[in-house]
């Protein structure tokens, strides 16, 4: 009964985080929707590629302390404190840094950017520092599980991205520049609304100081240097190729394509949730074995596959939600399913490595894959277009799962049957429950 406690709890925890994302992505789908109906696929390719850079920008900015932060308080909690001095000195320093790096390109290369005006990239770009402090202090929540803290924060965040598309494009009738101006307004509020929760929050921990730790800081450096590798290398794999398509083909056939890694993201919610609350948990209580993360892998195996099998017959409405000129949007969804399919399980398996403190293969596991999908984009993209893209992705997915599954292996002698397949007695409980919340629906 007391493992049952700890493992309902945090099923708990994945069914709110997933229905909180699943809002957060209908927020996001809603908002593209008014955009792609109000500015067309140009339109919506221009703040894709907006959203894009930022993200890349936060990603290479945040140096893997957003890990670091959650690693290190799940870890031990007397740290929080410093932790947190550590993060917001760090977000403001490499947040200006980096927005002044963005707005410099956008300046003197436009071409990177597909001629997206540098007025509107600048104003983008003011959002960064912003958006690197509520990301780090969203995983102060996570490392603290504070988990309604988390998800609420994160689904107001969005949930104002879809307002901000309403007033401005609906209700005003202005454009893009009206758009990204109140997105980034908003990251501004949200930042500020952070700060203060978590100033609270540390009046109630007392005995601990908020101040900066130059020692903790090296040692959360370390570490987040090891995730960030991995990270930044997967983040170029998820959303440079739409970059990539931008640059050789145009914004039109980028906003077509925005639409089905869309899609995509939405598809690798539920495992990027898990993923992302089994890190706290299994760090707090590391196991070289990996029993805590093949049982959810295997969950999450056998979950993705009706996931990815229900998107079959749902890529096919594409069109009628955006409109006829993203009928091919149906088609680049099809084509990287399987590897959507692959690389959920991998994000769940790889935690048993972070919560191991990384070991260097799995970075350079990235790096590798990572080379292999720029060199196939930047191969059949300029000729082939955006199902090229898709079928790089397709194949960089697999070709990570693969490297990380076969090193889950050898490293706990733990065969891929055993981590990818369900046992009979976990397939008996989730019939069983499956069972109870059918008689309990039918009540």
């Amino acid at each position: 009964m007391s493992d049952l406690l700890p493992q309902r709890r945090f099923s708990t925890h994945i069914a709110w985080t997933f229905g909180t994302r699943i809002l957060m992505l209908l927020s996001g789908v809603g908002a593209s929707v008014i955009v792609a109906h109000m500015l067309g696929a140009e339109g919506l390719g221009a703040l894709a590629v907006l959203n894009v850079t930022v993200a890349v920008a936060l990603q290479l900015g945040s140096a893997g302390l957003p890990s670091a932060n959650t690693y290190f308080i799940a870890r031990d909690k007397s740290s929080v404190a410093r932790v947190c001095a550590n993060a917001l000195v760090f977000a403001l320093v490499a947040g200006c840094a980096f927005a002044l790096v963005v707005v410099a390109l956008a300046r003197f290369y436009p071409a990177l950017f597909g001629h997206v005006p540098v007025g509107l990239m600048t104003v983008a770009a003011v959002s960064i520092p912003f958006q690197l402090i509520t990301l780090l202090g969203l995983n102060v929540f996570l490392g603290l599980n504070r988990i309604g803290h988390f998800n609420l924060l994160d689904a107001a965040a969005q949930a104002l991205l879809l307002v901000n598309a309403l007033v401005a494009l609906v209700i005003l009738g202005a454009g893009l520049r009206a758009l990204v101006s109140l997105n980034t307004l908003v990251s501004v509020l949200m930042s500020l609304l952070i700060v203060w929760m978590i100033a609270r929050l540390l009046k109630e921990l007392r005995g601990q100081k908020f101040r900066p730790d130059a020692k903790l800081f090296r040692h959360m450096a370390r570490y987040g240097l090891k995730f960030h590798v991995a990270v930044v290398a997967a983040l170029l794999i998820f959303r440079a190729d739409l970059l990539i398509v931008n640059h050789f083909r145009g914004a039109t056939e980028a906003g077509v394509y925005a639409v089905a890694t869309q899609v995509a993201t939405m598809l690798m919610l539920l495992p990027g949730v898990i993923g992302t609350l089994l890190l706290p948990r299994v760090a707090s209580a590391p196991d070289a074995r990996g029993e805590m993360t093949m049982r959810v892998t295997r969950h999450t195996a056998f979950v993705m596959l009706f996931v990815c099998l229900a998107a079959v017959p749902a890529s096919f409405a594409l069109p009628f939600v955006y409109g006829a000129q993203f009928a091919d949007a149906s088609w680049q969804l099809l084509i990287l399913l399987p590897g959507i399919y692959l690389v959920g399980i991998e994000s769940v398996l790889v935690q048993h490595f972070s919560s191991l403190g990384l070991p260097v293969a799995i970075p350079l596991f990235w790096l590798a894959t990572l080379c292999l999908n720029v060199a196939l984009n930047l191969a059949f993209v300029p000729t082939y277009g955006a199902r090229a893209a898709a079928v790089a992705s397709s194949i960089s997915y697999a070709l990570i799962f693969i490297l990380v599954a076969t090193y889950f292996r050898a490293r706990t002698g733990n065969s891929l049957s055993t981590t990818l397949f369900l046992r009979a007695g976990e397939m008996r409980e989730l019939l069983a429950t499956a069972r109870a919340r059918g008689r309990f629906a039918s009540r």
